[in-house]
C-alpha cells in the first residue's frame, strides 16, 4: 500500500489511519502533549513493531490511551478512590494512571509489570482517531529513543515517519512536555512517578494532600518499571545539552534574558508557555551543528519541576 506521511485530520484521513491501526501498522498520532506513535495496544505484533520503530528497550513500559474513562475497564482491574478522583478531574488531559492491569492486557505493553499506565488525551483528533478504532491504542513519543519529542508533525524524525502509515497533522501541542504519571496502585499513597503536564500542586488539590515525586532511580530497582519516563537521560537532542547559570556571548542555547547571538533564543517566563516552546525550540537549535547547547538553568520552583525535569534527563550523560 502506498504510505501517506502526513496528512490533515480529515474524517477520511481519520478513517485511513483508523483501518491502517487495525491492520497492525502504526501511525502518528498528535496529542495536547507530544506527537505519539500510536499503535493496537492488543496486537503484540503492532506492539513490537513499537518498539523496534523507536528503538525502545523492552523494560519501558507503553502507555494506554482510551478514548473515555468510561473504557476504563477494558484495561484496570480496579480504580481506587483516588484514581477515580483524578480521572474525574483531570480527563481528558495529560495524566496517565498506574493501575493494576487486566490480566489480558499484553506483558509487552506493561515491561512485565502487573500495572498499566492509562490516560485519555484531551486532543480532537486523537480522541477522533481513538474512536473511529473502537480499540485503546498504545501511543509512545514518536521518537527515537532517549531523543527530543516531538510537539510538530514536521519533526517527527525522517527514518521513524517513514515507517508509518502516515501522520495525522495536528497542529503545535498545546503542553509540549510528555505528561505526568502518577501510581495509583501500589500499597502505599499516591505518587507521582515522572512530573509533566499537569503540576504536583493541581493533584494536591484534589486529592486534599501532598503527593510525593517518587525517586526514579529506586522505583525501577524495586521491579519492572511501571511508567516511561524514568532513566535518568532521556529527551535529549543529538547536540550535548548543559544546564549553567548563564549563557556566554559566543554560546548556542536557551536564555531567559536578551540574546546575545542569533543562536540564542529567548524562553517565555511562564513555565506553561516554556514548557509548550522547549521542544520545539530545541529541534531548531538542534539543526545548527553547533559543538554544545548551553541552558540556562530555570527557576528552582514547584511550578517548573516539569521543565527542569526535561532538561536535567536531556543534560545527563550516560
Amino acid at each position: 500500500m502506498r504510505r501517506m506521511p502526513i496528512l490533515p485530520p480529515t474524517a477520511e484521513h481519520i478513517a485511513f489511519a483508523a483501518a491502517a491501526l487495525r491492520r497492525g501498522e502504526l501511525v502518528g498520532m498528535p496529542t495536547e502533549t507530544v506527537y505519539g506513535l500510536a499503535a493496537l495496544a492488543s496486537d503484540p505484533v503492532a506492539v513490537a513493531r513499537t518498539f523496534a520503530a523507536k528503538r525502545r528497550p523492552s523494560d519501558n513500559p507503553l502507555i494506554v490511551h482510551l478514548a473515555s474513562a468510561a473504557d476504563l475497564p477494558q484495561v484496570a482491574r480496579a480504580v481506587p478512590p483516588a484514581a477515580q478522583a483524578l480521572a474525574a478531574a483531570f480527563w481528558p488531559g495529560p495524566l496517565p494512571l498506574v493501575l493494576p492491569r487486566q490480566p489480558h492486557v499484553l506483558g509487552a505493553v506493561t515491561a512485565g509489570g502487573d500495572t498499566v499506565a492509562v490516560r485519555v488525551p484531551d486532543h480532537p483528533v486523537a480522541l477522533a482517531l481513538l474512536r473511529a478504532v473502537g480499540a485503546p491504542l498504545t501511543a509512545p513519543s514518536a521518537n527515537p529513543f532517549m531523543r527530543l519529542s516531538p510537539t510538530a508533525a514536521a519533526d517527527i524524525d525522517v527514518d521513524l515517519q517513514a515507517q508509518l502509515a502516515c501522520t495525522l497533522d495536528g497542529g503545535p501541542c498545546r503542553v509540549g512536555l510528555e505528561s505526568t504519571v502518577v501510581d495509583c496502585a501500589g500499597p502505599g499513597p499516591v505518587r507521582v512517578l515522572r512530573p509533566g503536564g499537569v503540576p504536583r500542586i493541581a493533584l494536591a488539590a484534589v486529592l486534599g494532600h501532598d503527593v510525593p515525586l517518587a525517586d526514579a532511580a529506586a522505583a525501577a530497582a524495586a521491579g519492572p518499571r511501571p511508567a516511561p519516563g524514568m532513566y535518568a537521560r532521556h529527551y535529549a537532542p543529538r547536540t550535548p545539552l548543559r544546564l549553567a547559570e548563564a549563557l556566554g556571548p559566543a554560546d548556542a542555547g536557551l536564555c531567559f534574558g536578551p540574546p546575545a547571538n542569533p543562536r540564542q533564543v529567548a524562553m517565555p517566563a511562564d513555565p506553561e508557555s516554556y514548557g509548550a516552546s522547549l521542544y520545539r525550540v530545541l529541534h531548531a537549535l538542534d539543526a545548527l551543528d553547533a559543538r554544545e547547547l548551553v541552558v540556562q538553568q530555570p527557576p528552582r520552583e514547584p511550578a517548573w519541576e516539569a521543565v527542569a525535569d526535561r532538561l536535567r534527563k536531556a543534560a545527563a550523560t550516560g
